[in-house]
């Protein structure tokens, strides 16, 4: 069984990292820091709780000025790269989040990014003072660095996974989107995830915004732009919007019902115990000469605890079909697997499953699921 991820804490990385800071700063106390590190409440603490204390206790242990503490940090930096090293930048927020620390938090931050990463400290940064901070990720947007370029996007997520929310770029993300056009045809793709990531996230609350977005740099014809518009459209894509289908090519199946003809879906067995597979046996027939695009997915109505219904959808293909004499038949055989996962538990009841082409009930089937044998 793998370890937490928190378990990179240990006290040999604490007191590791401790004799780092003791080669630059000889007045440094390992043991002192160590000690303090690895508390009563260390087993306790989850992961970004420790990258918390850790913070802290750092800064009782270096020189009180923040400047000073910084140039430290600056000193062995070049030597402490990776995830483990995101309490560089969270020293930063910790220490440093005020007007007067304000010049010095921000390069400090430009720097750390490079090492670890500043995207979750930044948003403290954004939420005390939002206009001057994008004004400076603006500028970052130009940097020659693409480790600074994604900062710049990816800090600004509206909803980054564990970073904190940032409740006034949910209601309004024009800023967010002003800073993203200086990155939508960024020839990094480390930075081009991060856009399409962020417009994702911003398609989740103001999914027209996004569509008009993404129509007008669509149009500019540019590849690294056209690949963030798809890869940043992906939910809306799932979600069947018809202007984003319409944008991509998709197949217009709903107004063109006889593109696709004796659609089935069935689930062998139909009474299977949870933790077990069923194979799931779908088909269909394309009645068209020329190449058409479709995205086909299964869709499964999980029966919640309280006896109500969660879908999850599922992607099988999605690509252009046609049929040399213009009738193309697809028939597949999918294994399903109903044990339990970290992120989704199964309880028993009528499962119903259905077979979606760009967004289109076509075929549904149902399923019973039984309590564990």
């Amino acid at each position: 069984m793998a370890e937490p991820l928190k378990d990179i804490y240990n006290e040999t990385f604490i007191r590791e990292f401790g004799e780092k800071v003791k080669g630059v700063h000889p007045s440094f106390s390992t043991e002192s820091f160590v000690e303090e590190v690895i508390d009563e409440d260390w087993d306790e603490r989850k992961l970004k709780e420790r990258i918390r204390h850790i913070s802290i206790t750092l800064g009782k242990h270096l020189s009180s000025d923040y400047e000073k503490a910084l140039d430290i940090l600056y000193r062995l930096d070049k030597d402490c790269e990776g995830f483990r090293y995101l309490f560089f930048p969270d020293f930063v927020e910790v220490h440093g989040l005020n007007k007067k620390g304000w010049p010095l938090s921000l390069d400090a931050l430009e720097r750390f990014t490079s090492k670890s990463s500043s995207e979750f400290a930044v948003r403290a940064f954004i939420l005390f003072d939002s206009v001057q901070m994008m004004a400076k990720m603006k500028e970052w947007t130009k940097h020659e660095d693409e480790h600074v370029r994604r900062l710049a996007s990816e800090g600004c997520r509206p909803r980054l996974p564990w970073g904190q929310s940032l409740p006034m770029f949910k209601s309004d993300p024009t800023p967010v989107l002003e800073l993203l056009e200086n990155l939508k045809d960024d020839s990094s793709l480390y930075v081009r995830k991060s856009v399409a990531n962020n417009l994702n996230d911003i398609a989740k609350d103001h999914p027209k915004t996004v569509i008009e977005t993404a129509k007008r740099w669509y149009e500019s014809g540019d590849p690294n732009t056209i690949w963030i518009v798809r890869r940043g459209c992906r939910t809306l894509v799932r979600q069947a919007d018809p202007e984003v289908l319409s944008l991509f090519g998709y197949a217009d199946v709903l107004n063109n019902p006889n593109i696709i003809s004796s659609a089935f879906i069935r689930n062998e067995p139909d009474s299977i115990f949870i933790g077990e597979t069923s194979e799931l046996h779908f088909g269909f027939l394309v009645q068209e000469k020329n190449p058409v695009k479709l995205r086909i997915e299964y869709a499964i109505d999980f029966v919640k605890a309280n006896q109500k219904n969660s879908r999850k959808i599922f992607l099988w293909a999605d690509r252009d079909f046609s049929g040399s004499e213009g009738v193309e038949r697809v028939e597949r055989v999918r294994v399903h697997n109903w044990k339990d996962l970290t992120t989704r538990r199964h309880y028993s009841g009528i499962h119903r499953i259905s077979l979606l082409v760009n967004g289109v009930e076509v075929a549904e089937t149902r399923v019973k699921l039984n309590a564990e044998n």
